[in-house]
């Protein structure tokens, strides 16, 4: 059997199984020696490489455009399910700083009835013997200045989603001063009479103001004058009994 070599230079492939090689540098010489204007080529050859890159680009950011569209609908669709949740939730959370405005204001209406009922109360529980009192009253600055009912209410909802501002409450509290005047034949007595005043949770800050004799029936008395504050203590000393009144 006769072999020709059709391509010069190349060398003769072995005989067997295995697969033919490629000389891509045989290939190349033989177009190379076929175009004769080697600048028209490189610049054919440029512009296809350019053509291709540009279409690969394109075809990239053609594929990123549409990525982002589709996460540009979900984020949207997201924006708006979760605004309704945040107006719901301040809505919510205004409803709820207007009623614990409101219980505040009626448990600090509860809470003031029954200041001088707690007052009288400590007071002739701390009484001694020997002593007694002319007047029992309140001074300086008059009980309902700041009332409970004055607090407002929080602003109407706008439908704007604002954020959260923490709740806090405060509600006005009158400073109840007292002045206790009276008598005593036994100047001891006055003295426990204002340590039993302090240990009382309902009374501080008990002072003597002033103190001096007088002659009542022939006799030497002690008139005294104490200022104390009333204090509002916790709830664990409070003490509530029914009342009951009998009929005759």
């Amino acid at each position: 059997m006769i072999e020709i070599n059709l391509l010069p230079g190349a060398k003769r492939s072995k005989k067997g199984g295995s697969a033919p090689s490629i000389n891509f540098a045989a290939i190349g010489a033989a177009i190379s020696a076929k175009v004769k204007d080697k600048w028209l080529a490189a610049a054919v050859l440029s512009g296809a490489a350019a053509i291709a890159a540009i279409s690969l680009l394109f075809l990239s950011q053609r594929n990123h455009e549409t990525n982002l569209r589709v996460a540009e609908t979900k984020a949207a669709a997201d924006s708006a399910k979760y605004a309704v949740v945040l107006l719901d939730r301040v809505r919510a959370e205004a409803r709820l700083d207007s009623v614990l405005i409101q219980l505040n204001i009626i448990r600090a209406i509860d809470e003031d009835r029954y200041i001088w009922p707690h007052v009288m109360e400590e007071v002739s529980r701390a009484l001694p013997i020997y002593t007694w009192l002319r007047s029992v009253a309140w001074f300086g600055t008059a009980q309902g200045t700041n009332p409970a009912s004055a607090i407002k209410p929080p602003p109407p909802d706008t439908g704007k989603v604002k954020r959260r501002r923490p709740a806090g409450v405060v509600i006005p509290r009158d400073t109840v001063h007292l002045r206790i005047i009276g008598r005593t034949v036994d100047i001891q007595a006055l003295t426990r009479f204002m340590r039993s005043l302090e240990d009382s949770p309902f009374i501080s800050d008990v002072q003597l103001q002033r103190s001096e004799i007088q002659i009542e029936t022939g006799k030497e008395i002690t008139q005294f004058v104490l200022d104390a504050m009333f204090n509002r203590p916790d709830t664990t000393f409070l003490r509530r009994a029914p009342f009951t009144v009998t009929q005759r």
